[in-house]
C-alpha cells in the first residue's frame, strides 16, 4: 500500500510503499476513504508532541471501510463504514478506564502518533475505539468530525448551560461547534487571528452573532469561552472577557506557554479547564446529535500525495473549515 511517512520530526512527509498493516485480535483492517488533517498532526510532524513512534504514518480523523476483522472483534461487519478517532486504545484496567474516563489513561495510545494513522491507502484500528457514522454524510465531510467535532463537543459540554460563548480561533473545530451551539440556542462570539476577515465572515455565515480579531473585546460579557488556537497568550485575554463564575476551556492538545496574569482575572470563581482527548461516550452522544443539527462541514480535499501541502496550508491558514486527504 502507499502511505505518507514521517521519518524524523520536522522532516517533510514522503510517499512510500509499505506492507499492509497486520491485524491484532481486536483490530479492523480498513480501506481509508478519507482522513481529516488536524492541527495536532502539525504538532506531531513538527516534534512538539515528542512521543511519536518513528517512522510514522500520521492522520487520526479516519473514515474507512472494513476490509477484514481480527479474531476477537465482535462488532461491525466487513464492508461497513466506520470512523477512527485520535484515541486509539487504553489499558481498560486503571481508575480512569473504570470510570469511563479512558481519555485520561496513562497507558493510552493514539492514532497517527503511537499507531500508524490514515495518511495511507489502508490502516488498522482497534474496533473497541471506532465509531459507527451517520448515514448520508459523505466521507470527506464526515472525517473532520472524528477529532475537530469530538473534541469541540467535549469542550462545549464543559460549559454547562452557558449562553454567550467566545470562540478564540475559528478553524475546523470551531466551524463544526458553532453549528451545534446555534442548534442549542447559544450565542457565539468568534475571535480570530488579527486581520483574518475571511474567517470572521465565515463565522458569521455559520451563525456567530459577532466576529472580530482576538485583540478586540467582545461587545458583551461572556458566560464562557473556548480557546481553539494553540496560543497560551489567549488565556488571560479570555479570562478577562468572561463573567464571574465563567469557564474558559483550552481545547487543544498542545499550547504555547501561558503568560503570568493577575489573580484578579481568575478571582470570582472563574474556572480554567483543559480538554484531554475524548471518551467513547462523547462519540456516542456526538454522532447521535450530528445528523439532527445537521452538521455540514466545509472541506478542502487533497490527494494522498499532497498531504504535506495540506499541512502547510493549515499552518498558514489558507482555507476555511477543514482539510481532508481523500482517496
Amino acid at each position: 500500500m502507499k502511505a505518507m511517512l514521517l521519518e524524523a520530526p520536522g522532516s517533510p512527509l514522503v510517499l512510500r510503499d509499505l506492507p499492509e498493516p497486520s491485524l491484532g485480535p481486536h483490530d479492523l483492517l480498513l480501506d481509508v476513504l478519507a482522513c481529516g488533517v488536524c492541527r495536532t498532526d502539525l504538532h506531531v510532524v513538527d516534534g512538539e508532541l515528542d512521543q511519536a513512534k518513528l517512522p510514522l504514518v500520521p492522520g487520526h480523523q479516519i473514515v474507512g471501510r472494513i476490509r477484514a476483522r481480527g479474531e476477537r472483534v465482535d462488532r461491525f461487519a466487513v464492508g461497513e463504514r466506520v470512523g477512527v478517532p485520535w484515541l486509539g486504545g487504553s489499558c481498560g484496567r486503571c481508575r480512569y478506564c473504570a470510570s469511563d474516563r479512558e481519555n485520561l489513561c496513562d497507558d493510552a495510545c493514539y492514532t497517527g502518533y503511537q499507531r500508524d494513522g490514515g495518511f495511507a491507502e489502508r490502516c488498522a484500528a482497534d474496533a473497541r475505539y471506532c465509531f459507527s457514522l451517520p448515514d448520508g454524510m459523505p466521507d470527506a465531510q464526515a472525517a473532520p468530525l472524528l477529532c475537530a467535532g469530538l473534541i469541540g463537543y467535549r469542550a462545549l459540554r464543559m460549559l454547562g448551560d452557558a449562553r454567550r460563548i467566545g470562540f478564540y480561533g475559528f478553524g475546523a473545530s470551531a466551524h463544526i461547534l458553532v453549528q451545534i451551539a446555534c442548534f442549542e440556542g447559544r450565542d457565539i462570539y468568534a475571535l480570530t487571528r488579527p486581520g483574518d476577515e475571511a474567517a470572521q465572515h465565515f463565522a458569521r455565515e455559520l451563525g456567530a452573532v459577532w466576529a472580530a480579531s482576538a485583540d478586540a473585546a467582545p461587545p458583551v460579557e461572556l458566560d464562557a469561552a473556548i480557546i481553539f488556537a494553540p496560543v497560551g497568550a489567549l488565556v488571560p485575554v479570555a479570562l478577562r472577557a468572561v463573567c464571574k463564575g465563567g469557564v474558559v476551556v483550552c481545547a487543544g492538545i498542545h499550547m504555547s506557554d501561558i503568560p503570568s496574569f493577575p489573580y484578579s482575572i481568575l478571582w470570582g470563581e472563574r474556572q480554567l479547564r483543559s480538554v484531554a482527548n475524548l471518551t467513547r461516550r462523547d462519540g456516542s452522544e456526538f454522532f447521535e446529535i450530528a445528523p439532527r443539527v445537521p452538521i455540514r462541514t466545509q472541506v478542502r480535499t487533497y490527494s494522498l500525495a499532497d498531504a504535506g501541502r495540506a499541512l502547510d496550508d493549515l499552518r498558514h491558514g489558507r482555507f476555511s473549515g477543514a482539510a481532508v486527504v481523500h482517496g
